[in-house]
């Protein structure tokens, strides 16, 4: 079952705060639909994410302590949350192509540096004989062939199906639903990013 289909699990990620701007990075000069996530918060947003089933489809509950401007506010923090996660996808596909090009140049590389050492291997061996120093020497320089491909095997094999991953993970949480409330959680709702845990982040 894909995410978001009806029958798909809901996982709903709530935060509390005080004020919409302590979601945001204070520092961040972008207008305020444009700012980043406070590392915190996107820290916890993304981890609880990250623990929710893969089908499950995610949403944002945010909680406010202030009652002004949540209908303006709602809009405001949907269309901010959307784009940041957005942007994150983005950023994360241009890490994935720019390493497989790596991986690619990596690999011719790692080729050339394997038959050049084959080549050089069966010259020692036939220069200094089958037994002794050019079978030590051939060993050697098959073994430095080899080690020449262990980076770009290592691209290939496994550094882009977590990226892959995190790109699908972010992706979900730019397509989430996001819903701005006045108070506290319901008790039964489980954790939440509190207040306290906003302005620690901003010390």
């Amino acid at each position: 079952m894909s995410p978001g289909e009806p029958g798909s699990p809901r996982e709903v990620i709530e935060v509390r705060v005080p004020e919409l701007r302590h979601l945001f990075n204070a520092i961040d000069p972008a207008p305020f639909h444009q700012k980043d996530l406070d590392p915190k918060a996107e820290e916890f947003i993304v981890g609880w994410a990250r623990e929710a089933p893969r089908d499950a489809r995610l949403s944002l509950q945010v909680y406010l302590d202030r009652t002004l401007g949540v209908d303006e506010d709602t809009k405001v923090l949907r269309e901010a949350i959307r784009e940041f996660f957005r942007q994150r996808a983005l950023t994360a596909r241009r890490e994935l192509r720019r390493r497989f090009a790596i991986g690619r140049t990596s690999l011719a590389i790692g080729l050339a540096c394997l038959a050049l050492s084959l080549l050089l291997g069966d010259i020692a061996e036939s220069v200094a004989g089958p037994d002794g120093v050019g079978q030590l020497l051939r060993e050697s320089l098959l073994i430095g062939g080899w080690v020449a491909m262990w980076r770009p095997m290592e691209m290939f094999l496994y550094d882009w199906w977590p990226i892959r991953a995190e790109i699908r993970l972010l992706e979900r949480l730019s397509a989430m639903p996001v819903g701005l409330a006045i108070g506290h959680p319901p008790p039964s709702t489980g954790a939440s990013l509190t207040a306290r845990d906003a302005a620690e982040s901003r010390r």
